[in-house]
């Protein structure tokens, strides 16, 4: 077994034990580790390394970078205090409450530009990249497992690099990855890709066997994602997108086969990916960060001829089947490194439609996916950026209320702007779907406040709206009652103003008196 795994026979001595290996790790050092959305992280060394830290009282901080969330390892580090800064992306309740809390220093970056910050310098020195695969060519090539993430750059970058080799992995994964690495700007040439299909690149990451100072045997598992069945909402949401792209394709604005699929972590994004599974196109095509488990019920239904991502992110089941079928992916699927699989150019020259999820909507169309009331942060903005910039089409969704309704996910104005109006083509909620290409921000607002809005807040949203309209300006706000709703949501748990069926009656008669007409739906009681 050791054999097929670390074919470097130089390399075979180097085996150590999870526990030797995590003492390398020393205060104060930049560790970066392979791990992708919970897939594919390095594990033994760290929770070894964690272990450690509780057993003798240690006090270790280090600077963690990964390529994006890590699965129970960001926890278990963050349990023992371990981790003093993190990028560019989490996930973890933990760590998003230390975060919060100040004890961890996080950067929330874009996907694509960490290995450019690398490039540059200015994250400074990687002193140890820990990267979990399924085996070492004879060369010292790293194969990965069920990510690439930002390995590649992190195993270039780095001064030492531990492998660990999960042999729970199939070995059925050497020759689905395509590891390229664009060389240093300025002068680099573009990126070969041309088709969704394209290989451009090695099956393995180079790297100098002299680096690899320790290997680990590992059988930790990738913790499985949690999708959330679709709800009646969630459905109806991807029936709007799903007949949106049929409206598309006849208007001849779309192919037939629609154009290259990126779908965002979550649930409405995998309902709106399974929903396609009984729509009218064939032949689909998936450029994306993360296939989750909708782009495999995709190929199992015939609908979808090639996916590239640079991750895995699927239920236990579904992770069940796929380890135990890749010969039958082996010509479909492509894993590619995160600065790749999100890169502008490849996204814009391939014309992308993406669809992703907001927290918050304002009416103007400006997109909040990470702060809650503008301060908390939830996980990060993710490959979302990278894609909603240079997509030819970019879809945002979200549901219009949450907290059982004392949360409105349109709002007069988002308390931090990830998404430009600039940027947003096509929202959708539960209530229906605003299209808001070519719409000037007042046209922008009329559309969002009626397809988009729940009837608990549309006719606050119209009075918010028909007041600042006397105020003037391209984009009409009241500066002092912009985030009013979320300054009440803060005080009272609930960003809804009117209740009780008196407020509603004197609220009716100031909304009347300003837009002049009877708003249909007014008179419901809140």
């Amino acid at each position: 077994m050791l054999e097929q795994r670390i074919r470097h026979t130089g390399l075979r001595s180097r085996i150590v034990s999870a526990e030797e290996a995590q003492q390398y790790v020393k205060d104060g050092m930049t560790i970066a580790v392979s791990g992708f959305t919970k897939s594919g992280d390095a594990k033994a060394v760290l929770q070894a390394l964690a272990k450690r830290v509780e057993q003798t009282g240690d006090k270790l901080r280090i600077n963690l970078y990964s390529g994006a969330s890590l699965g129970e390892t960001d926890t278990i580090l963050c349990e023992q205090q371990i981790i003093a800064r993190r990028l560019p992306y989490q996930s973890e309740p933990r760590l998003r409450k230390s975060i919060n809390l100040g004890e961890v220093q996080y950067t929330d970056q874009h996907l694509s530009h960490t290995a450019e910050l690398l490039r540059s310098g200015c994250l400074g020195d990687i002193d140890l990249a820990i990267i979990e695969a399924t085996a070492i060519t004879e060369t010292g090539g790293i194969i990965p497992t069920s990510s690439v993430g930002n390995s590649p750059i992190f195993v270039q970058r780095a001064k030492r690099v531990i492998v660990e080799i999960n042999v729970n992995t199939p070995i059925e994964f050497e020759g689905l990855h395509d590891i390229y690495l664009p060389k240093d700007r300025p002068n680099r040439m573009p990126i070969p890709i041309t088709k969704v299909s394209d290989r451009i690149g090695t099956p393995d990451i180079p790297c100098n066997p002299d680096k690899i100072i320790g290997i680990v045997l590992s059988r930790h598992t990738d913790t499985p994602s949690n999708i959330v069945p679709a709800d009646s909402d969630t459905q109806r949401m991807a029936e709007y997108i799903l007949d949106f792209f049929e409206h598309e394709v006849r208007h001849g604005r779309l192919p037939h086969n629609l154009a290259p699929l990126q779908s965002g972590v979550g649930s409405v994004s995998n309902a709106v990916l399974s929903g396609l599974c009984n729509a009218p196109f064939e032949n689909l095509e998936i450029y994306t960060e993360v296939m989750q488990d909708a782009v495999f019920e995709l190929f199992q239904s015939g609908k979808v001829a090639f996916a590239s991502a640079s991750s895995f992110t699927l239920s236990k089941s579904m992770t069940e089947h796929v380890n135990t079928s890749l010969s039958k992916y082996r010509d479909k699927i492509v894993l590619r490194p995160q600065e790749i699989s999100n890169h502008p150019e490849v996204v814009r020259r391939l014309g992308v439609i993406a669809i992703n999820t907001a927290l918050e909507v304002d009416i103007y169309g400006n997109v909040n996916s990470t702060h809650v009331g503008g301060t908390h942060m939830m996980n990060g903005i993710g490959g979302s950026g990278d894609f909603a910039r240079n997509a030819a089409l970019t879809i945002f969704v979200t549901k219009s209320i949450a907290k059982d309704g004392r949360i409105s996910s349109i709002v007069p104005f988002v308390t931090h702007v990830d998404h430009s109006e600039h940027d947003v083509d096509i929202v959708v909620t539960e209530q229906g779907i605003a299209d808001l290409r070519g719409r000037t921000p007042r046209e922008r607002a009329a559309i969002i406040i009626e397809k988009l809005a729940h009837p608990f807040y549309k006719d606050e949203l119209l009075y918010y709206f028909h007041r600042a309209l006397a105020y003037g300006g391209h984009t009409p706000h009241i500066l002092e009652e912009a985030l009013s709703w979320h300054k009440r949501f803060a005080d009272t748990g609930d960003m809804r103003q009117f209740r009780g069926l008196a407020d509603v009656v004197g609220r009716n008669r100031r909304i009347s008196s300003h837009t002049g007409r009877t708003i249909k739906g007014m008179s419901r009681p809140l």
